[in-house]
């Protein structure tokens, strides 16, 4: 799924009413169909109170026609025109005439903060005051407005985009000032999730986000270029491949895992057991001394190659043979264990993955990142993110910086977060649509890891392995969401529900 932005979007509606063909009138009649759809299905009684702020353009419109479906679906919500103009869009005006004289729905107008209608806790806010064609920080009467209906405890649902959300520019302001922004429970968007919805500095304005397919025209979405993409089902599921029923362990891969150091053998097992869940056909785990028997007892299944350390790793004597390889899980900083990942960097032909303490020595050491082989897969967290390239001051910016990192040295760059953002050579960006909160948990990238070094043994590309290694990952939480809640997560439940069952 494309992420575009406004102006692509804008795009999209043109060429849409020109090929379809179709009349704007009616495009945004189709859209607000599918809120009052939406709508619908969520409301258990029709005795509800309904309250529609609507602007003076298309978002505006789009609220008008849907008090109108509500009307004919036996609710009448009350409409506040918000006249910060004196200037209705078109579409706009015609749906306000037609809601005038087709049904009784009261419709109020405000000017000013005297004409702010009282809202109580058990109504239903309908924002329509913007949409994403907003281009500079709402001011005056309307910005307190918004700020009214946000201190208030009604259900707030934000149609397209919540008012005053100016995607990620808006983010330049909050180091000054926090521009007003309506605080919504639920936002209905239209056919593309926006950028913004991926950073968490909105989420809390942004609130459950749903898209709402309103059969833009195929063509156009087919051919638009964009830099951002959306990771969903449609997109992993071509990925897959089905096992030949001849296979053996050989066909996929022999993995090799660097990982553990004293007081970190932890790691090294999650990692390891879900290379192996991951559908690796072998798997050699490279392990300080101390930690071979926590591993020969808990995952008898993976080969060990004991280094010379107890506590650390030091050497390894020969890396061609395996089909990729994976350094990080517990690594440690040890000098010798720092000697011992330059010698990868320098000497690896197959596919890597480096994590956690690989990535820290790495920051430690920027001139190797010129030296990493084509396609390197790092996956740090946003604190490892930053010591490895650096300060930034808001998610966008942090994007960006990922993008130009992930172009400048040839690498994919898996940024983990509640969307996790992956940046190929090319420049594009997929954000991942799978995963929880109850991720945020000891080990969980641990588990990660080892899913992508099995899915590189297996010889998928690095580009294959890093989207379904993720797609998979937080996949894994959510089923394991299902069955024990966010709050019980542990690492191993991941593992435990790791599978490539996707769709039907």
């Amino acid at each position: 799924m494309k992420i575009l932005p406004v102006e692509k979007i804008r795009e999209a509606d043109a060429f849409t009413i020109e090929n379809e063909p179709i009349e704007s009138i009616d495009l945004m009649e189709r859209a607000a169909s599918k809120v009052n759809e939406w709508f619908m299905k969520r409301c258990k009684t029709k005795e509800v109170s309904v309250k529609i702020f609507c602007g003076i353009g298309n978002n505006g419109g789009d609220g008008l026609a849907l008090a109108r479906m509500l009307y004919f679906s036996g609710i009448t919500p009350q409409v506040f025109i918000v006249r910060y103009s004196d200037k209705m869009s078109a579409d706009c005006e015609i749906n306000f005439v037609r809601l005038k004289e087709e049904t009784e729905v009261p419709m109020y107008d405000i000017f000013s903060d005297d004409d702010f209608p009282q809202i109580y806790d058990n109504d239903i806010i309908i924002d329509a005051i913007f949409g994403s064609g907003l281009n500079r920080p709402i001011e005056g009467f309307t910005a307190e407005l918004i700020k009214y209906i946000n201190k208030s405890n009604a259900i707030k649902i934000a149609i397209d985009i919540p008012s005053g959300l100016l995607d990620f520019w808006t983010l330049k302001l909050t180091a000054n000032r926090q521009p007003p922004i309506a605080k919504v429970d639920y936002t209905l968007t239209f056919q593309f999730p926006k950028l913004a919805f991926m950073f968490p500095e909105y989420d809390s304005f942004v609130g459950k986000w749903e898209i709402l397919d309103i059969n833009l025209h195929k063509d156009f979405i087919d051919k638009v270029e964009t830099l951002n993409f959306f990771t969903t089902e449609d997109v992993v599921k071509p990925i897959l491949r089905r096992r030949p029923k001849f296979s053996h362990k050989g066909t996929y891969g022999h993995a090799l895992l660097v990982a553990g150091s004293s007081g970190k053998t932890g790691a090294a097992l999650l990692a390891a057991e879900s290379c192996m869940r991951t559908g690796v056909g072998l798997l050699t785990a490279h392990l300080p001394k101390e930690a071979l028997l926590p591993m020969q007892v808990y995952l008898p299944e993976a080969m060990t190659d004991a280094d010379k350390s107890n506590t650390h790793c030091t050497e390894i004597n020969d890396i061609l043979t395996y089909t990729a390889i994976g350094v990080g899980p517990g690594l440690g900083k040890n000098e010798e264990t720092v000697i011992l990942l330059k010698k990868i960097i320098q000497e690896a032909t197959q596919p890597l993955v480096l994590d956690a303490d690989a990535l820290n020595i790495l920051a430690d050491n920027p001139t190797w990142l010129s030296f990493l082989p084509d396609n390197t897969i790092l996956t740090p967290h946003p604190k490892e993110f930053e010591r490895l390239f650096g300060r930034t001051n808001n998610s966008y910016e942090r994007l960006e910086l990922q993008r130009k990192m992930s172009v400048v040295h040839n690498i994919i760059i898996v940024q983990k977060g509640a969307h996790t953002a992956i940046t190929f050579p090319n420049g594009t960006c997929f954000f991942n649509s799978t995963g929880n909160p109850g991720m945020a948990t000891a080990g969980s990238g641990d588990v990660l890891t080892g899913m992508i070094l099995s899915l590189l043994a297996q010889r998928y590309a690095p580009q294959e392995a890093a989207l379904l290694g993720v797609y998979l990952h937080g996949k894994a939480g959510d089923i394991a969401a299902e069955k024990i809640g966010v709050e019980s997560i542990i690492a191993r439940d991941i593992i435990r529900n790791i599978t490539f069952k996707i769709g039907n």
